[in-house]
């Protein structure tokens, strides 16, 4: 059960990345750039948890991981620092 939670995490988090480049392709605001971009680490994120915990349940990802999602969210940090100047 909790697998399908994690696919269905990935799914959610894939379809807010194609809704915020849909959006940028109209808008061109540079904030809703780095959004997407976040939320394709997350969803990238979410598919290594599932990998991670019912694939290959022997081979730690955790750190790979915790990566990824730092990665994400310093993109949408630096794309809130660069909205504000």
């Amino acid at each position: 059960m909790a697998e399908l939670i994690y696919l269905l995490c990935a799914l959610a988090g894939t379809f807010c990345t194609v809704l915020l480049i849909r959006s940028y392709i109209r808008t061109r605001l540079r904030l809703t750039l780095f959004a997407s971009l976040c939320f394709a680490g997350l969803a990238l994120n979410n598919v290594l948890l599932f990998i991670d915990l019912a694939v290959v349940p022997n081979i730690d990802l955790s750190l790979l991981r915790g990566g990824v999602a730092l990665a994400a969210m310093l993109l949408l940090v630096v794309g809130l620092v660069l909205e504000e100047s």
